[in-house]
């Protein structure tokens, strides 16, 4: 995971508007850190992967945004924060005014996030399982 998110642990800082966000940062880092080693498991392209942790990274950004618009989210565990930003349906709205492009890729990591967070065991289990049996030219990168 170091090689592939070697500024894993800046994160919290990167997405601080200020020292009060630092602290549910790290545990964002630690909610999505069992996400992140399963996509690895997948065996994704590089491009694939790249897509989905800078997407989880944004992700990160919208959830302190959330907490700083409402306080009261602050007493909330962290992945019952994110769960209520994630579904089936996708993520929220990204902020900074991203293409439709980069919202439909932003929405595809959350719904594979949503699912993962609702059955973790589940996730990682059929991860491998799917992957042994798909031939290496059918392999999914989303």
């Amino acid at each position: 995971m170091q090689t592939w998110c070697p500024d894993l642990d800046q994160w919290p800082r990167s997405w601080a508007y200020e020292a009060g966000d630092i602290p549910p940062g790290q545990r964002l880092v630690e909610c999505f850190k069992p996400f992140l080693r399963t996509l690895l498991a997948l065996r994704l392209s590089r491009q694939t992967l790249r897509r989905h942790r800078d997407n989880i990274w944004l992700l990160g950004g919208e959830v302190i945004r959330e907490l700083q618009m409402d306080s009261a989210l602050r007493r909330r565990p962290i992945e019952q924060v994110v769960r209520g930003l994630v579904g089936e349906d996708g993520g929220p709205l990204l902020s900074h005014g991203q293409s439709e492009t980069e919202q439909r890729a932003f929405d595809a990591t959350c719904r594979k996030l949503s699912r993962f967070l609702a059955d973790p065991e589940s996730s990682r289990g059929q991860a491998g399982h799917e992957r042994a049996r798909e031939p290496l030219n059918q392999r999914r990168t989303d």
